[in-house]
């Protein structure tokens, strides 16, 4: 199935940026920059004219910035999609924090290369999964559209005659064992799913909970603050050897690995944060924690692996489930991106697929 080109507007104050971003973008298959602007107000007058897909969007910029042209973006109920373009600084987090809340898709942090060239390397890298994983949202979209328009067949002939097989051997496990931990796997999408969850989740909760969210450093740290003031339960930024305790939920630092290791002398697990190398070009990894959690914790864990994209959790799931661990998946509609939820059920290691609504019940039936 052919589809038209992905048209993008770069919005960005600096024409090093602007280039950078477009000769990037120019460079991916399927993709067209039809025009630039060097500020919010600009892009808004050529949004009519250009009729993007998708606007690059630099947090901070003179006359209209980033945050001020995604609302005004909101109030003209424009479709396109937006993807922040953020400094890699602690205020540059919260702005776009609240960029992601006020409907980003999703966002990148500028490169820091110390070259041209090597700073166009980092752009790339963060710049063409997340443009391939919109352009194939869009071919399914348009695959299942093309179904549901079609018309139905007629009939032809005389309608099979279903003839039940013998029923299924009847096995009789074990109960689950009661789950000692949770363990969120999360990217794309997942400070908005995350500020729905957390929240429905109480205070008196009997266990510790455990988060990879895909991000960078010092934007894990605006995340938890801003997961903290709306959760009864506490939301921190993990530190190295902090005791898990329950009603608390532990965010992987940005930029690190995160496992869970035994206590000294017997007593609770400790967050170990580590400088370990990116797994699945995470840092931080589901995969890398969910092993640990595997080790320790055996079958008793339960699992939720939400939107995001890639394959980021599936082997750690893999490992969880031969121990007897329980995992629930975010399902397609709610996901903002079905990747890793999806990689997770297609290896057969999901028990439950729910929309995003359904995840925090779910997990206290299971506690």
């Amino acid at each position: 199935m052919t589809s038209p080109p992905l048209r993008v507007l770069v919005v960005d104050d600096t024409r090093l940026y602007r280039d950078l971003i477009s000769a990037t973008l120019n460079s991916i298959a399927g993709v067209e920059v039809v025009g630039t602007a060097a500020n919010g107000e600009i892009a808004l007058a050529r949004l009519a004219e250009l009729n993007p897909d998708l606007l690059t969007l630099d947090v901070e910029m003179p006359v209209m910035d980033g945050l001020a042209t995604l609302r005004k973006m909101r109030e003209l109920n424009s479709s396109a999609l937006v993807v922040m373009v953020s400094a890699h600084t602690r205020q540059g987090a919260a702005v776009t924090l609240e960029a992601l809340r006020l409907g980003a898709y999703d966002f990148i942090t500028k490169p820091e290369g110390n070259t041209p060239a090597q700073g166009r390397k980092l752009l790339e890298n963060k710049l063409r999964p997340l443009v391939n994983a919109i352009l194939t949202q869009r071919l399914l979209r348009q695959a299942i559209s093309a179904i549901e328009s079609r018309p139905p067949s007629p009939p032809s002939g005389e309608a099979p005659v279903f003839r039940p097989g013998p029923p299924p051997e009847r096995r009789d496990e074990p109960p689950p064992a009661r789950p000692a931990i949770v363990a969120i796997g999360i990217s794309t999408g997942g400070p908005n799913a995350l500020s729905e969850l957390l929240p429905s989740l109480p205070a008196d909760l009997p266990v510790p909970v455990v988060i990879v969210q895909h991000m960078p450093k010092l934007f894990t740290g605006a995340l938890a603050e801003a997961l903290d003031a709306k959760c009864a339960i506490r939301v921190v930024e993990a530190r190295d050897r902090q005791r898990l305790e329950p009603g608390v939920a532990y965010l992987a630092q940005g930029g690190r690995q995160m496992r869970v290791e035994p206590g000294p002398a017997g007593g609770p697990p400790v967050v170990r944060i580590t400088d370990d190398p990116p797994e699945n070009h995470c840092q931080p990894s589901a995969d890398y924690l969910f092993r640990s959690l595997a080790a320790l914790f055996k079958g008793r864990v339960l699992a939720v692996i939400m939107t995001g994209m890639g394959c980021d959790g599936t082997l750690g799931l893999r490992l969880m489930k031969r121990q007897g661990a329980q995992v629930i998946a975010q399902d397609q509609t709610t996901s903002v991106v079905y990747g890793m939820p999806q990689e997770a059920v297609k290896a057969g290691v999901v028990d439950v697929v729910l929309p995003l609504s359904g995840i925090a019940p779910e997990i206290l039936r299971r506690l």
